[in-house]
């Protein structure tokens, strides 16, 4: 026993020291903007701010990581925490590497590392999860990998075959417009797989399902931040070609389908976690239209992108803690919960709030951007066909989170009622008040960034 809790207590010690220094370093790429590091790792705007927002909510799922595991075995609270490390650690390679190979080596490992925090429960349906998981993710980033080689080949200079962003906009110039659309496709294709776009969309979905809920909420957040960031990259290469209007067809009409898969299964959600997943699915879409879109639409991506990590998390982090309270992730033996759990149900309906984009969300200011970028752009069907599966997707929501939280459960879960101190919820709030500050008051600093960042795409 005493063995135990030293092991735990050593590793708390480590998470917090790590977390002092990512958050260090986080700050330091601050003041070192567009610097190159050892090579491989260049300070962009969009990397670092990625890298903010992975910082912050590695410290808001590290402590929620503690009281999630607070009662396991102390041998599943190691790999657990080494997993975290590792994957936080990989996230913030990709979001630096200033190489596709550099980005492809980052995001594999983040496949391994998510792998072990799947499969922490060790029950059939994790393991399922788990292997499928591993399974569509490599061939998917393999995918990914194989335009990009593809688009090489057809260059015959080898000062360009490795890869570099830099080099690859040399690639562009140079190559067939076909060879790029056929990269461009298998670049979204694969990341795809980590973003949790449509059609590689149900594998991060499982694995949002059986996950614990911390890591249900980097799943959705910061590691789908990993798949939109080598989409973009790509994207911006490629987007001073001849392929621009292509690329965009392509992001309108997988953006049009994630939503409209994600409403459709939304609709008919009875797990929580999954509804939460299908919501990230439907967030993802939205971010890939405004990109489609482009002109306006380009700074809605990057800030819903900030809004929705920021958001999703605290949700996630919320139904963990339902979970503990009522005993079950189902919709139909879940209820009561502002009974149950004031503190936790009055952020579950702020969340709520957050998500949907009612004001005063943050997330309100990025589809408003959107739907202008849309009016500006002449896109009528997709703005008409975008409001129009919203609605769905609020009525889904909506009924869900209010039965959760005011209805009597439908069916006994036959566990008992545990209890959660309202302190826990402090993490979720201030999440939720920076998207709210965000509807408000946008900083400086955080609109430069983004300005940045969106500079060099064609308006």
């Amino acid at each position: 026993m005493n063995k135990g809790k030293t092991i735990k207590a050593l590793v708390r010690f480590i998470m917090v020291i790590y977390l002092v220094i990512h958050v260090g370093f986080t700050l330091f790429c601050w003041f070192h903007l567009d610097e190159t590091l050892f090579e491989f790792f260049t300070l962009d705007a969009l990397g670092v701010l990625l890298l903010s927002v992975l910082s912050l909510l590695s410290i808001t799922t590290v402590i929620h990581g503690f009281i999630y595991l607070k009662n396991d075995p102390s041998r599943h609270y190691l790999l657990y925490h080494v997993a975290l490390l590792a994957l936080i650690t990989a996230m913030s390679g990709a979001y630096l590497a200033n190489g596709m190979t550099t980005v492809w080596i980052f995001v594999e490992a983040t496949t391994l590392a998510v792998a072990a925090l799947i499969y922490h429960d060790r029950t059939p349906v994790a393991l399922e999860a788990t292997w499928k998981y591993i399974f569509v993710c490599s061939v998917g980033i393999a995918l990914a990998y194989l335009g990009i080689l593809f688009l090489g080949f057809t260059v015959h200079d080898a000062r360009l075959l490795h890869l570099s962003f830099s080099s690859v906009t040399e690639i562009a110039k140079m190559a067939n417009p076909l060879y790029l659309k056929i990269a461009f496709i298998f670049v979204l294709v694969g990341y795809s797989t980590k973003m949790g776009l449509f059609p590689m969309h149900t594998v991060t979905v499982d694995a949002h399902t059986v996950a614990p809920a911390p890591v249900s909420a980097f799943i959705s957040t910061a590691l789908m931040n990993v798949g939109f960031l080598a989409i973009f990259r790509i994207y911006g290469l490629f987007s001073a070609t001849t392929i621009l209007p292509f690329m965009n067809n392509v992001l309108l009409l997988s953006g049009l389908l994630s939503l409209l898969v994600s409403a459709g299964y939304m609709l008919k959600a009875k797990h929580n976690k999954r509804m939460l997943a299908y919501s990230s699915l439907e967030n993802m879409g939205i971010v890939a239209i405004a990109l489609g879109v482009g002109g306006i639409g380009y700074y809605a991506a990057i800030l819903h992108l900030v809004l929705h990590s920021l958001t999703k998390a605290g949700l996630f982090y919320q139904i963990g803690q339902s979970y503990r309270v009522m005993g079950s992730y189902l919709l139909d033996e879940s209820g009561n919960y502002m009974k149950l759990q004031p503190a936790g149900a009055t952020a579950l309906l702020v969340g709520f709030l957050c998500i949907t984009a009612i004001p005063p969300s943050g997330m309100f200011i990025s589809e408003l951007y959107l739907l202008q970028a849309m009016i500006a752009r002449g896109n009528y069907v997709y703005l008409v066909l975008t409001i129009l599966i919203l609605c769905f997707v609020l009525y889904a929501l909506l009924t869900r989170v209010l039965h959760i939280v005011y209805s009597q459960p439908r069916t006994l879960s036959g566990h008992p009622h545990g209890k959660v101190s309202p302190w826990e919820t402090l993490p979720q709030y201030f999440l939720f008040a920076l998207v709210i500050f965000l509807c408000f008051i946008q900083p400086a600093p955080f609109r430069n960034i983004i300005e940045s960042i969106i500079n060099t795409l064609p308006r």
